[in-house]
């Protein structure tokens, strides 16, 4: 887009000034659009556009509205160049004459970055955020502030060692913004010793602070050593304000680049710098009194909105610099966090990356998958999420070390005869490919839950279809090499029982997706009240055909074990022990009476008390029902699992009957007795407590409303989500 120039002198005459020229050193010149742009004016309608013959919905979506500050974006600029903004004095080296307004400054300039860093994180611009300061985009400036070109190195370092980790994951779909680098000078020559100048610039002001302490407590050690500045009272203060600023970017970097190291070598390393970091982090914190008594500006009330420690606004940084740089769309309007918000998200990515750090490494895929969803519980963010994804595949191996394939045979519980069997040499898999698609299916399910909510439940509903397509194939490959299964002849071929087993393992795990799929929709807040009850409705089914093949499962592991190991007559002890249900199912049952306790009781007070119905002009129950499982019809997850058929269910449903068979109880009592099997599981046992809260506040509601309810048509039924995030609980209360 062209700049406009308009002469200052209108001509005698009337006429229209002459457009100015503004000659360019590329032998091209600027004109001046607005005659141009005011005739086109003239001839469009409200609402058009000047267009070529190959415009379309893209090119409209991307085009720019001249002269509005929010689409054009040459508008906004206050610099046309780094250049210019650099000759006007917006980044000036040094900052300073003065050596205590020098520091001020800088420390200022180190808490701007670390809000837009920040800022950058949760998916704005990078050119926008952190290369919105101008001693970035012309780091060789700052050499002769040692402090300051330290600190622009580690910091132009440290981005590039996160893009590589978000490239390298690809999970950034939802924040898409976040790896374009528009040609920014992100590949420094001599950047890989940004550690050591950072160490001796550190290094130094321990000196200086260590002299200044001498100094106040009357033991000077004679040292040929320039203070920081020139304020003995401050030169204290400031050198622990840089100190825990330059240790934390230290320490920071080394936990990103201990984090990349193959197959989790580094992890422990990690941890000790994650350690570091956040004790850092609070020394910043602190030192803000200290900073915002120097700044002598008056901030207290907005100090919150500040994004540096002192309340003084930063120099070196111009937001829009960098504008049309960002994409052929509009330049987005952001806001950076505050100083205090970003140290607080660097709390939370810190503590994140511990949680991943001092994980395991378990080869157990159910172990791992448990791990996964109980780290989405706390929200991580992209960064964190991406080093979890880069942890769990690598090379297309667990942890970079565990083929995939042995981590499958070992999840679907095959016997120890198989382990010398290479089922993936099998003609039969190789003619259907199966044993590569278990192992891209497994890989792509571990990398869809590192992403998003959002994104992780619409890429899971869509997997469910290649999940189902793949069970069908085994099983008629199973079919064709074996013929039907049941028959007992076949029970020593150790080709069948692998069939076996990984048939059984992928449906089970095709309904542990599904289940996902169901509760992400209440983590997500995608189901009014009115929906709740075809969603348990839902969940109950699903939840049923989990637990049955999670115990077929169990089923035929025991059976195999128990047949090597066979007797001429069983004892007693192993007929008591095959009865028992396993724990793991008895967990899951947990879920499945709670399921269809909450779908009873809300058909009962949709068809006794007429609430929670929530008739809409745009669409019917029915569509609601197809709007929420089509994905999993599609893929025929449950078999039978219609609209039908959950109104069969529900339109009898009645508060006598419910009564009668209380399912809560049911939970309850699961509950209470799957506690000592998993008494060296605290994730588990957490869980455990919050169902059985579920489970006795719904027992207690579903008695209060049928002594009452039709006595009392005051009495107003609410659920919330207080104990539980996918369970409801019921709320009585008079109106």
């Amino acid at each position: 887009m062209a700049d406009k120039a308009v002469s200052e002198e209108a001509s005698m005459d009337g006429q229209a000034p002459k457009p100015t020229s503004i000659p360019v050193t590329d032998n091209t010149v600027w004109a001046d659009a607005s005659p141009l742009l005011d005739a086109a004016c003239i001839g469009l309608r409200y609402g058009e556009l000047i267009h070529g013959d190959n415009f379309n919905l893209f090119a409209a979506m991307s085009a720019l509205e001249i002269m509005d500050p929010k689409m054009d974006s040459g508008i906004v600029c206050r610099y046309y160049s780094i250049d210019e903004a650099i000759e006007n004095g917006a980044a000036p080296v040094p900052i300073s004459l003065d050596s205590t307004i020098d520091v001020q400054c800088t420390i200022d300039i180190m808490d701007h970055l670390l809000a837009c860093e920040a800022a950058w994180h949760k998916g704005h611009s990078l050119a926008q955020t952190v290369f919105s300061c101008i001693y970035l985009l012309r780091l060789d400036r700052t050499a002769s502030h040692a402090l300051l070109h330290s600190y622009g190195r580690v910091i132009r370092a440290t981005c590039k060692a996160v893009l590589s980790v978000v490239s390298d994951a690809r999970t950034h779909e939802e924040e898409d913004l976040f790896t374009m680098t528009y040609g920014l000078p992100l590949n420094g020559d001599g950047d890989e010793k940004c550690l050591s100048m950072l160490n001796a610039v550190e290094e130094t002001i321990s000196r200086q602070l260590r002299a200044c302490k001498a100094t106040s407590s009357k033991r000077r050690v004679s040292e040929d050593l320039e203070p920081l500045q020139y304020n003995p009272n401050l030169e204290e203060g400031f050198c622990k304000a840089l100190l825990c600023r330059l240790r934390f970017r230290k320490h920071f970097f080394h936990v990103l680049t201990c984090m990349k190291r193959p197959q989790g070598r580094g992890l422990e390393l990690a941890r000790k710098h994650i350690a570091s970091c956040i004790s850092e982090l609070e020394f910043i914190l602190k030192s803000a009194e200290f900073l915002q008594s120097c700044s002598g500006e008056s901030c207290e009330d907005d100090i919150d909105d500040k994004t540096t420690a002192s309340g003084r606004e930063p120099i070196g940084f111009d937001a829009s610099l960098n504008s049309r740089l960002s994409a052929p769309t509009p330049p987005r309007a952001i806001k950076i966090l505050s100083w205090k918000k970003a140290v607080e998200y660097f709390v939370k990515l810190l503590h994140d990356l511990d949680v991943i750090c001092s994980y395991s490494l378990d080869p157990h895929l159910e172990n791992l998958l448990r791990f996964v969803v109980q780290f989405q519980k706390s929200q991580p963010d992209l960064v964190a999420r991406s080093h979890l994804q880069l942890l769990l595949v690598q090379d297309g191996k667990l942890y970079g070390r565990d083929p995939i394939f042995a981590v499958i045979t070992k999840a679907a519980a095959l016997p120890e005869a198989t382990k010398n069997h290479d089922i993936q040499k099998n003609e039969s898999i190789l003619q259907l490919g199966q044993c590569y698609y278990i192992l891209q299916l497994v890989m792509n399910l571990l990398k869809i839950l590192c992403t998003n909510a959002a994104w992780q439940r619409r890429k899971l509903g869509k997997i469910l279809q290649d999940w189902r397509v793949i069970y069908l194939q085994l099983e008629l490959a199973l079919r064709n090499e074996f013929g039907e299964v049941s028959s007992s002849s076949n029970d020593e071929n150790i080709c069948m029982k692998i069939f076996q087993h990984i048939l059984i393992w992928v449906e089970e795990q095709t309904y542990w997706i599904a289940c996902r799929f169901l509760m992400l929709g209440f983590e997500l807040e995608l189901y009014s009240a009115s929906e709740y009850c075809m969603v348990y409705w839902y969940s109950y089914a699903v939840l049923i055909k989990l637990a049955e093949k999670t115990h077929l499962k169990m089923a035929v592991s025991y059976d195999t074990a128990k047949r090597k190991g066979k007797k001429k007559r069983d004892s007693p002890k192993d007929l008591v022990r095959e009865s028992r249900i396993p724990p793991a199912v008895l967990f899951l049952q947990c879920y499945i009476c709670l399921a269809e306790g909450l779908t009873m009781m809300l058909a009962a007070l949709r068809n006794e008390f007429m609430i929670l119905q929530s008739p809409s002009p745009f669409n019917t129950e029915q569509e609601k029902f197809v709007q929420h499982f089509e994905l999993l019809q599609r893929a025929c997850i449950p078999d039978h699992a219609s609209y039908l058929s959950f109104k069969e269910s529900t339109t009898h449903a009645r508060f006598s009957t419910l009564v009668m068979y209380n399912y809560f109880k049911d939970a309850q009592r699961i509950a209470k007795e799957v506690k000592s099997s998993f008494s060296n599981d605290p994730d588990r046992l957490a869980e455990l407590r919050k169902l059985e809260q579920v489970a006795e506040h719904n027992s207690v509601a579903l008695n209060l409303i049928c002594r009452l309810g039709a006595l009392d048509p005051s009495l107003k039924v609410s659920f919330e989500f207080s104990h539980h995030p996918f369970f409801a609980t019921a709320v009585v209360r008079r109106s």
